[in-house]
């Protein structure tokens, strides 16, 4: 069960944001406009919600998760696998150190948090353009001392990992065709959402409870059969090829 998050305000420097979404660039005040409901659905779910300020010089710092990875044990700061992007761990560090035991991994090992899925006991750890096996085995090996098992799964089409693969509870995930059928997430049952709305892959379970971004009627009613689901706008920060999971550390 999550009692905490971390999130950080979108800096105005986003409009130049890293993306592959060819969406147009964001508009700023809206972006915080959905970045303060974000914040405000996290609380009403029960969380504690600390907000960081926006990172000066970095145009992608809202996407918190991707700096680090959070579990019951420890908080294992990431090296970020975009260069443009390395830095921003600095500062969210000091801030884990004051919920957790923190282990830093540095490079050559990459990964992000993006690419990286908990559920339970066990990380299933995306290799990507951004998250390398040396990566994979420093962050398996951070949280195998905690007694975590881990996966690395290759082969990625999109992103990040979680692009294309969620957990919704009830020991379901939403995933991509691409992962219908894979050996690794064999013991899940599984939901495919189609490409036409393949931005609602990146859902957020909370305390039994999924988030679930606005304008995907079809996934809406999957999720909608097996939780509760709250709807937030993301417009702005799928632009950036962002989703509901990259915009916070959940513990």
């Amino acid at each position: 069960m999550f009692t905490h998050a971390i999130t950080r305000r979108p800096s105005a420097e986003m409009v130049d944001g890293l993306s592959t979404a060819g969406l147009g660039k964001p508009d700023f005040e809206l972006a915080l406009k959905q970045h303060d409901a974000y914040c405000r659905a996290l609380t009403d779910l029960g969380l504690d919600v600390t907000v960081l300020d926006a990172l000066p010089g970095y145009p992608d710092c809202c996407f918190v998760e991707d700096t680090a990875v959070v579990c019951e044990d420890v908080a294992v700061i990431a090296p970020l696998g975009a260069p443009s992007r390395q830095g921003e761990q600095d500062t969210i560090a000091p801030v884990l150190a004051g919920f957790k035991p923190t282990v830093r991994v540095t490079p050559p090992a990459l990964f992000e948090g993006g690419d990286v899925l908990q559920v339970g006991r066990t990380f299933y750890i995306g290799l990507s353009d951004r998250t390398n096996m040396a990566g994979a085995e420093a962050l398996g090996n951070a949280v195998g001392a905690y007694g975590y098992e881990w996966h690395a799964i290759s082969g990625l089409p999109s992103l990040h990992f979680k692009t294309d693969v969620n957990y919704v509870g009830n020991n379901t995930l939403l995933v991509s065709p691409a992962y219908a059928d894979m050996a690794e997430l064999a013991e899940f049952d599984k939901v495919i959402v189609e490409d036409d709305e393949a931005y609602a892959r990146n859902c957020l379970y909370i305390n039994g409870t999924v988030i679930v971004p606005a304008g995907f009627p079809k996934t809406l009613a999957k999720v909608e059969a097996l939780a509760p689901a709250v709807v937030l706008d993301m417009s702005e920060f799928r632009k950036l090829d962002g989703g509901l999971t990259c915009l916070s550390l959940r513990f």
